[in-house]
């Protein structure tokens, strides 16, 4: 039996290229490993290891723009300075994210020599082979990620700011008109989400990342001492959490100001 409700999708985000400037979509295809075109790309060094804005904070500082049907990127490295073409691939890699081997393809192309020249050292592109290989709990089939409104105005509250930017957390799915930190309390349900259904299966800890200002390497808000302080004692599956990783059930299109309900 379905239960009806009033909450509803806020925002969809993307990221072509792992760890860069968050995209706003207002609709995607949730496919059972997730959005084909998110994080379908990533960035390694010369020991083909990945650079996120964990290991490297400038990667955050840069965009990209990825069209799957005719396999265009353009990677946006500052205000001025842009590389892009069709992607094409040659030697296999293996990278590493999050304790699950990824494979993947070096990209062929202008790709290495601006990136390296923007970052000052070896930066090397990666398509990985498949939709969700890029995610931090593909291991986990983890297809979507999901965050209210309300969960990030109660953070608002308790650092005593007027709002905090959803892009830091780098959600898929953002929820709206639920009570803060309801969704955790969809982990092991099945969730309706547009015409696709999801089953959370835990949460989602937090690490540096979220304490910088979207699209720079600056630290403007304490997210982990904020957390830790009205977060830390709870039962959840990851420490810091805040919002909740699903496996993807059905797949189907979510749109902004789709219905999100909670299946009994």
């Amino acid at each position: 039996m379905w239960k009806t409700c009033a909450v509803k999708v806020a925002w969809l985000h993307v990221a072509p290229v792992k760890g860069l400037v968050i995209q706003e979509r207002d609709h995607v295809m949730l496919g059972m490993n997730g959005v084909d075109e998110d994080r379908r790309f990533c960035l390694v060094d010369e020991t083909g290891r990945l650079l996120n804005g964990k290991r490297f904070a400038p990667v955050a500082t840069m965009s990209a723009l990825f069209e799957p049907a005719t396999d265009r990127l353009e990677l946006r490295l500052d205000h001025d300075a842009r590389v892009s073409g069709t992607v094409t691939v040659g030697e296999p890699i293996e990278v590493t994210i999050y304790g699950h081997q990824a494979p993947g393809h070096l990209v062929e192309g202008p790709w290495t020599t601006a990136l390296s020249d923007r970052m000052g050292r070896t930066v090397r592109l990666v398509r990985l082979d498949g939709p969700g290989h890029g995610h931090d709990r593909a291991k986990k089939s983890a297809g979507a990620t999901l965050l209210s409104l309300a969960s990030l105005a109660r953070m608002a509250e308790e650092a005593g700011v007027a709002s905090v930017d959803p892009r830091r957390f780098r959600m898929l799915i953002g929820i709206d008109g639920a009570t803060a930190h309801e969704e955790d309390g969809w982990i092991g349900k099945r969730v309706r989400v547009g015409d696709s259904v999801v089953v959370p299966g835990g949460n989602v800890g937090r690490c540096v990342v979220t304490t910088r200002l979207p699209g720079s390497v600056e630290t403007d808000l304490d997210t982990l001492e904020l957390l830790a302080g009205y977060r830390r004692d709870l039962p959840t599956s990851e420490p810091l959490a805040f919002g909740i990783w699903a496996r993807v059930e059905r797949a189907g299109r979510v749109a902004l100001g789709d219905e999100i309900t909670v299946i009994e």
